[in-house]
């Protein structure tokens, strides 16, 4: 029997508990290597789901993130071989890192080849597919770490077909445009209105239960086009105060600028010799090099790492920054919870160590040189 009587904590005069800072740690190419080998030659598995989670060796029994809220497994799929329909209430973005395949997810069939990205929306029936002749290897960046610490995470391993799903959802919103007499049945007369000084709102059942339906699409980014335009970055020069890259924005999201709504998703390239500025934020990060080599300082301590690796690169507000060695240019993938941190008001970021932080998205954030240098 456990003791299910809540009890009262000391608050105003007991110290606040210190965060628990997760350490970097660095996946190398080898250790990743062996693990797809080991994945592909296992006998065919349930769901046709050749999957590990990569955890971090601090993570909680119940999350198993590589990040506190953070999941990333390494998904094989041997020539030829097809998932099973599945769906999840977590979003996801998916980084092919070997191989090819398709991938038909939320009204779309994404054909992808070595470093393309693209999104799952939630609770959207998915399935994989090798069609090539050689191993296919993902990386999946989910949220679903932070649903299991929530004890909210749910699947659904026999959804419809991801076209069988499209033809229901179409059906459902032709259904609504030809017979809107039953959504306006459900609107309250009296709407949201005003209370006190005229600013705060009191909003109806009917619109809490059915609040504005934004459409969530599964979007691609491929790498040959990708790669284009962070190499015209380069050109910027060493007299650039900022990071090269771009970020693989899904409209959606607005103004927390995401991938997915927890998730950023961006693409770096670090010419030779290039030194980041030591800066922090609260949101966590983690980078796989897929090209080049380098090192990152986190709290004083040195990293290296070269491509094919993967790294928690940086714990949220750890002191950090990145550094590229001079045998070529690094490009590198990374994936960092802002959103879910604006959202939820409490992304805090220092970009100059000597400057006070700024809580982004309500505060005006930084601004860079590159408009002067493209003058």
């Amino acid at each position: 029997m456990t003791d299910d009587t809540a009890r009262f904590a000391d608050h105003a005069s007991a110290p606040p508990p210190a965060n628990e800072r997760w350490s970097p740690v660095v996946i190398e190419r080898a250790q990743i290597d062996a693990e797809i080998e080991r994945l592909a030659n296992l006998s065919h598995p349930p769901g046709g789901l050749r999957e590990a989670r990569i955890v971090h060796p601090q993570a909680d029994s119940r999350g198993l993130g590589l990040a506190p809220g953070i999941e990333v497994r390494l998904s094989v799929l041997r020539p030829g071989e097809k998932t099973e329909p599945l769906r999840h209430n977590a979003t996801e973005v998916n980084f092919c890192i070997a191989g090819s395949g398709r991938t038909q997810v939320a009204g779309r069939e994404i054909e992808f080849e070595q470093y393309d990205v693209w999104n799952h929306p939630g609770w959207t029936s998915h399935v994989h597919h090798n069609p090539s002749r050689d191993l296919q290897v993902r990386l999946t960046y989910s949220n679903a770490a932070a649903l299991r610490l929530l004890n909210v995470y749910q699947i659904d391993d026999s959804p419809p077909a991801p076209d069988r799903a499209i033809e229901q959802n179409q059906a459902v919103r032709k259904s609504a445009e030809e017979d809107p007499s039953e959504a306006d049945a459900l609107v309250n007369p009296f709407g949201s209105f005003t209370v006190g000084d005229g600013e705060a709102w009191l909003m109806p059942y009917e619109r809490l239960i059915n609040p504005p339906a934004i459409a969530s699409p599964a979007l691609y980014w491929p790498w040959r086009e990708v790669v284009e335009q962070l190499d015209k970055l380069t050109a910027l020069g060493s007299k650039y105060r900022g990071r090269r890259l771009y970020l693989l924005y899904n409209p959606m999201t607005g103004r927390t600028n995401g991938t997915t709504p927890s998730f950023f998703s961006t693409m770096t390239v670090r010419p030779p010799g290039i030194v980041d500025r030591p800066h922090r934020h609260v949101s966590a990060a983690i980078n796989y090099y897929f090209s080049g080599s380098g090192f990152s300082r986190v709290d004083g301590e040195r990293y290296d790492w070269s491509a094919g690796d993967l790294m928690f690169s940086a714990p949220g507000w750890a002191i950090h920054n990145h550094a590229s060695n001079d045998d070529g240019p690094v490009y590198e993938l990374t994936v960092q919870d802002q959103p879910f941190h604006i959202q939820l008001e409490s992304l805090l970021w220092q970009e100059n160590l000597k400057e006070p932080p700024l809580l982004l998205g309500v505060d005006s954030g930084f601004a860079t040189n590159r408009g002067d240098l493209e003058k």
